[in-house]
């Protein structure tokens, strides 16, 4: 099928090339062209600008959206709808507000126009094996673009979560539950390096604990990476920046009256991490380049 792709950054450049992978016709736009001639390289059909990139598509236009959230989306959802006609779909892959989905959605609607918010899990690695989908929205053009959906996504990858928001609501919950999780393994990495055994070798153990172990997992395999690249992490900052979803899953918690005393630890820490430097904080900073290719601060 055809699909457009607004913003080429890690996320939104790497869907493109999998969906290309998979057979589908991707016409790609962004801010800046370098991105635009990397891809147009590799396949894909380049636009100069969000106009240009509505006008190579034939409708209904089925069109994902991978920017930051906030002001970014917003402003670009506006310059969007006005180009498109009724029945076209928009897919929001970014780490949006589900709040602010459901309002967009309802905005779009009143315009003809469909929005599936699509929460998207995989980082760096969703080329190679798949991105696991969240998606919320109208149950037909999440159906409509199905084809598109299960290229981006490993097997059993994906699920229509609900109506609008719920795909942005359960992303926003995985990432709290993430933070949690490197919060954990941060902490534990921290006690073994600074205990009076100095010649434990956390590579070897991160390979340890993922031969049968209760705490195996995905993020284990990348500290494994991590302290094999650097053992002692001696190159890097301690500081792990949050991109809201932390916040927003909190803040959630509190208004919902749900005890997420973890989630919410974590999101201090991470704050924490900005104001002095620490061996776990440097641990989460490590693991979060491994799997999102999230960028780490050189230590002064």
């Amino acid at each position: 099928m055809q699909c457009g792709m607004i913003g080429l950054g890690r996320m939104g450049a790497n869907m493109a090339r999998r969906l290309m992978r998979g057979g589908h016709e991707v016409v790609v736009t962004n801010r800046s062209p370098e991105p635009i001639e990397q891809l147009t390289a590799e396949g894909a059909s380049g636009a100069s600008t969000v106009s240009e990139l509505v006008e190579r598509l034939k409708a209904p236009r089925a069109i994902w959206v991978s920017l930051p959230a906030g002001e970014v989306t917003e402003n670009t959802l506006t310059q969007l709808a006005p180009l498109l006609t009724r029945g076209d779909v928009i897919v929001e892959s970014g780490n949006s507000f589900y709040q602010d989905t459901i309002r967009r959605a309802e905005w779009l609607e009143q315009k003809g126009l469909a929005l599936l918010d699509q929460g998207t899990s995989g980082g760096i690695w969703g080329l190679e094996i798949g991105y696991c989908l969240m998606i919320g929205g109208s149950r037909e053009p999440f159906e409509r673009l199905d084809p598109a959906f299960k290229t981006l996504a490993p097997p059993d990858g994906y699920l229509h979560t609900g109506p609008s928001g719920s795909g942005h609501f359960v992303k926003m919950v995985h990432n709290g539950i993430e933070y949690g999780m490197l919060q954990a393994y941060g902490e534990g990495f921290e006690i073994l390096h600074a205990s009076d055994f100095k010649a434990l070798d956390l590579r070897a153990i991160s390979h340890l604990w993922n031969q049968g172990s209760v705490v195996r997992s995905w993020l284990l395999e990348l500290a494994e990476r991590a302290f094999e690249k650097e053992p002692d992490l001696s190159s890097i900052r301690g500081y792990v920046e949050d991109s809201g979803e932390g916040r927003w899953a909190v803040l959630e918690a509190l208004a919902k009256d749900v005890p997420a005393p973890v989630l919410a630890l974590s999101l201090l820490m991470r704050f924490r991490s900005r104001q002095e430097d620490s061996f776990g904080a440097k641990a989460i900073a490590a693991l979060r380049n491994e799997f999102g290719g999230h960028a780490v601060k050189p230590k002064n």
